[in-house]
């Protein structure tokens, strides 16, 4: 839906009179998400911008304290005009938002025209079980005939929504070279995202490559078109298959329409909720996704960081030596990715210790059946990240980064790094890494005190 704040300026009209009555007119817009045009007095759009309340949004261009920054301050002298489109959702406004900046380039958003700045989305449509990917180099040899969506404003809303729609649509987002006919498919582990029902898991041969292939045609053409139309043209699809008998595919084509339908309530939950997939977990008091921006870009990584797994072991005069594993996804505990492992051999030696549990948890990932997570957690210092990293050495492949945090410092120790980073403690990124380490350290503590009181027990 369409509506304009449109008024006939004055030649006396002040700039502040000119805002104020701009104000005047963004407080009876909608609350809904949209995309919002702001035009000059010609008529030309100038800027372009998405909102997930769009009262709240246009209005806070026209307070008297606003500052833009040096680049959009001068919008509003010669801004006169606003224009609003309701969208579905806030994934629908991101990707109206960037269409329109693709085809109207309006002057204040002129950053967007250097292709290597923004991100992309990209589909390996190529593939034979596409993949979904953020870049920012689209043009790279490696998505030569890819379907390309963008540019986008924002790397941070992109990987959301491209969270937010796998949860429907179950497209990977692995780097993964996935083939139907090879034989390793077999005997490959699935990784988490399948676990919590975000991917199908190609790469075990857990689909066919023509319904992987129907998913993603869907998910192209959703972000071809509104949810309602996508909806009916599901609900076709979905008879036909029913009266076809084929009622697996018709299950799962109800089962997305049920999933769309929903988009709307899990962006309310996620913005609101620490998790809306496993609520009985505990988790850390903050933001989890702001925590994972932030730790990384402390630790420098190109990809978003979705699977973390933390690392500790315990012991008590090196009797009943126990290491543990816990593993957060999109920054939230995952219980049944949880594991404890009974160290017999170590004794005290806690370097001997957690070589032996990395050892026994990566043995997979090491030979390639399966995937490690983004980034291992060790609970310790220099010493014990170095003694993780000499048993992921004696491993054909290794994981890409291994970290440890120190207690009491609360120093992050990073591979092939020389000096520890030290962040402050209101750190989101340290703080959600303390989190697994604390994690972490109660569950083998808990497994710990379990043999100690059988021992006891026994005795």
């Amino acid at each position: 839906m369409l509506y304009n704040c449109h008024f006939v300026t004055s030649p006396t009209d002040t700039r502040q009179q000119r805002v104020e009555r701009l104000a005047r007119r963004a407080r009876e817009l909608p609350v809904t998400p949209g995309v919002y045009l702001l035009k000059d007095a010609d008529g030309t759009v100038i800027y372009v911008g998405k909102a997930g309340s769009l009262r709240s949004r246009v209005g806070s261009y026209f307070v008297r304290s606003v500052d833009l920054g040096p680049r959009k301050q001068p919008m509003l002298d010669v801004v006169t005009d606003v224009e609003v489109i309701e969208c579905e959702g806030e994934w629908e406004a991101l990707l109206m938002e960037s269409r329109l900046i693709k085809d109207i380039r309006p002057r204040f958003n002129e950053l967007l025209t250097d292709d290597k700045t923004f991100p992309y989305l990209v589909i390996t449509t190529r593939d034979d079980f596409p993949a979904v990917f953020v870049t920012r180099t689209p043009a790279d040899e490696a998505f030569r005939g890819a379907k390309i969506f963008g540019p986008f404003t924002s790397v941070y809303a992109l990987r959301e929504a491209v969270q937010l729609l796998q949860r429907v649509f179950k497209y990977r987002t692995c780097t993964l070279d996935i083939r139907e006919d090879d034989p390793r498919n077999v005997s490959f582990r699935p990784c988490l995202l399948h676990a919590i029902d975000r991917c199908t898991a190609p790469c075990a041969n857990r689909i066919s490559r023509d319904a992987y292939r129907g998913d993603v045609r869907r998910f192209i053409r959703f972000l071809s078109s509104r949810r309602s139309v996508m909806i009916r043209e599901l609900r076709k699809e979905m008879q036909a298959a029913s009266s076809a008998l084929e009622f697996e595919r018709a299950a799962a084509l109800r089962d997305q329409v049920r999933a769309i339908e929903k988009l709307d309530d899990r962006e309310k939950r996620g913005r609101g909720a620490l998790t809306d997939w496993q609520p009985e977990v505990t988790s850390f008091a903050g933001d989890p996704t702001a925590g994972l921006r932030s730790l990384q870009r402390t630790l420098n990584i190109d990809g978003a960081i979705r699977c973390m797994e933390a690392i500790d072991v315990a012991h008590l005069a090196g009797g009943e030596t126990v290491g543990s594993k816990v593993c957060f996804i999109d920054g939230r505990p995952f219980k049944d990715g949880y594991r404890r492992y009974r160290i017999r051999n170590a004794g005290n030696d806690d370097y001997m210790a957690i070589r032996e549990v990395v050892s026994r948890r990566y043995r997979d990932a090491g030979e390639g059946h399966e995937l490690y997570p983004d980034v291992i957690l060790i609970d310790g210092g220099l010493g014990q990240l170095h003694a993780a990293l000499e048993a992921l050495e004696q491993l054909e492949v290794t994981p890409p980064m291994v970290i440890s945090l120190a207690k009491k410092q609360e120093l992050i120790y990073v591979q092939q790094r020389h000096e520890p980073i030290r962040l402050g403690r209101e750190n989101l990124g340290l703080r959600l890494a303390q989190a697994m380490r604390d994690e972490a350290h109660r569950f083998a503590q808990h497994y710990h005190h379990i043999l100690r009181r059988k021992r006891v027990l026994d005795e």
